[in-house]
């Protein structure tokens, strides 16, 4: 039997997903308290001062940017709050967390958490793109952990613990913790599924949600930046809908979602794949793969600039790779051919198959027969469901700026509200909060901070920088009005690192602004590491520091070894 809504709560959560359900577990009264133990002497005084943590304040964090111990990738706020749970948990495993969840039901505050999918999880529970289920996650499994039920927990209840560590397990797999996650944890009550939310608008008292008949007085954005699939151009709609396995198949796209179309399609299917090649300017996340960590991601990241080297020469097509040095031996990549920042000029239907006709680099022009498209040049979250004003009033952009022949602006990426959110904080407007991606942190690790801070100021602990009797301008000239809106076509197409794809949509020019941290290698500079040998590196490192100390020669002959 169907639930029925609430018509009226605190606090309202767009989203079903994993920064969705750590809101709820804390909504629900549970307190992240600081125990101490961090290895980080100033941020430890600081929190044995005030240990709840629900009161966050700048000068927390105000040290990380003169610190090598932290990331400059994500938000200050959730490499707090991810330093706490997993202190050193890129060099160390299982470390102690710092934190100490508290239940305190006095402190619970009436919420919902909607989302439109099948069940609880966000993206996790759907499959957008056509690749395989079971390609591992970009996170570890310890990382994945949500606060109350961690994945180790999840796998011990079918005796699989000893797969928790050092493992990246499927999407599947994760999909499945998630959709088990709120009944573990008590939080089932406020987790909705299956509805979607539209026509939210402002009220004198709070939020209106038309489409649900809901009132509340907080409203939180926990809808993600994945949610809406970049179209391919009209002309080549036609070949995107083309199922034709015998032929070659035809990818477009630099990131992850390509390198997993291609990794899941047949072993024995010849692949053509465009991508923009920039390495200095925009290289592509694939780049940051660990050869050893990501294997998969890294062996196409091999394949695209051994093309791209080649396409300096006559030929454009890949140089065979010596089926020895493929860790990947299922597949022939013989049959892959890369064409780097070549343009799709036209493409023509004739049965089951398509010409597409070509030019490279070079002004040359070829042509190739192909049996479909995949079409991975990016996603979009949007905010569709909240009312023209309250997305003027978020974004600070007043609706009559935007040109009339531009995409909707309410189609966003990680970067449409991350300089608001670096600037000021994560309430984007008065009483209206982001978490998760919406952030541009996507990583479940940095989901935390953000949960917390907007915990923080529903319950009131954390006091807001609006005033209570100030009216909502979108128009505001306030030190908030710092959001750089992609309204343009240039800004997504660069967003995706389609510059180099002109002819394939009418892009060319780059991107012009202030990059944010960790931006020349997407937001995963990280993925350079394979974590299981910094492990044994740091441990080697410890043993010979203090081999070195205990000699005595860095005194001189004098320390404490020569005593």
């Amino acid at each position: 039997m169907a639930r029925s809504l609430p018509k009226c709560v605190d606090t309202l959560i767009i989203g079903n997903g994993p920064s969705a359900l750590i809101l709820s577990y804390i909504l629900h009264g549970h307190i992240p308290y600081y125990i101490g133990g961090h290895h980080d002497a100033i941020l430890d005084a600081k929190l044995q001062k005030s240990p709840n943590l629900l009161h966050l304040t700048p000068d927390l964090y105000a040290h990380f940017l003169s610190s090598l111990r932290y990331s400059t990738q994500a938000l200050p706020v959730n490499t707090l709050l991810d330093t706490l749970v997993r202190p050193n948990a890129d060099t160390e495993l299982n470390p102690t967390s710092c934190i100490e969840w508290r239940y305190e039901p006095d402190k619970a505050i009436p919420h919902v958490a909607i989302g439109d999918t099948a069940h609880a999880g966000g993206q996790w529970a759907e499959n957008p793109v056509s690749a395989s289920a079971d390609i591992g996650t970009l996170s570890y499994a310890e990382q994945l952990s949500l606060p109350g039920y961690s994945y180790a927990d999840h796998l011990a209840k079918s005796g699989r613990e000893d797969e928790a560590e050092f493992v990246r397990p499927s999407r599947v797999e994760v999909a499945d913790y998630l959709r088990t996650y709120p009944e573990a944890v008590g939080i089932a009550d406020s987790i909705y599924t299956g509805l979607k939310v539209e026509n939210v608008h402002r009220t004198v008292r709070g939020f209106s949600i038309g489409s649900l008949g809901i009132r509340c007085k907080h409203l939180v954005l926990a809808s993600g930046i994945f949610t809406v699939n970049i179209p391919p151009p009209q002309y080549l709609a036609p070949v995107a809908q083309m199922e034709s396995p015998e032929a070659p198949l035809l990818v477009i796209g630099s990131g992850f979602s390509a390198a997993d179309v291609i990794i899941s399609a047949p072993p024995t299917r010849r692949i053509i794949h465009i991508y923009q090649w920039a390495p200095e300017k925009r290289p592509s996340p694939l780049r940051g793969c660990h050869h050893t960590a990501y294997p998969e991601y890294a062996t196409v990241y091999r394949q695209m600039k051994l093309a791209a080297i080649a396409s300096k020469k006559k030929t454009a097509k890949s140089p065979s790779v010596r089926r020895k040095s493929n860790p990947f031996q299922q597949r022939d990549w013989s049959l892959y051919e890369g064409l780097p920042n070549a343009e799709v000029i036209s493409a023509s239907t004739s049965g089951k198959t398509a010409t597409v006709t070509l030019r490279l680099p070079s002004g040359e022009t070829i042509t190739r027969e192909v049996g479909g498209l995949a079409y991975v040049v990016g996603r979009r979250g949007t905010l569709d469901f909240l009312s023209t004003n309250l997305i003027a009033e978020i974004l600070n952009t007043p609706e009559h700026t935007t040109p009339p022949d531009t995409p909707s602006i309410h189609l966003i990426s990680g970067r449409t509200l991350r300089a608001k959110a670096e600037a000021t904080s994560l309430e984007v407007a008065r009483d209206v909060f982001i978490i998760g991606s919406l952030t541009g942190d996507s990583l479940i690790r940095h989901a935390i901070g953000g949960c917390v801070f907007a915990a923080g100021r529903i319950l009131g602990a954390i006091p807001t920088s609006y005033s209570p009797y100030s009216s909502p301008s979108p128009t505001s000239s306030t030190p908030r009005s710092v959001s750089p809106v992609s309204t343009s076509d240039t800004e997504v197409a660069a967003e995706d690192g389609l510059a180099g794809l002109a002819g394939l949509a009418g892009l060319g020019k780059e991107r012009s602004g202030r990059r944010t941290p960790g931006e020349a290698t997407n937001g995963h500079a990280d993925l350079h590491v394979d974590r299981r040998k910094l492990v044994r590196a740091v441990e080697t490192a410890q043993v010979e520091n203090r081999y070195w100390v205990d000699s005595g020669w860095w005194a001189g002959g004098l320390g404490p070894g020569r005593r």
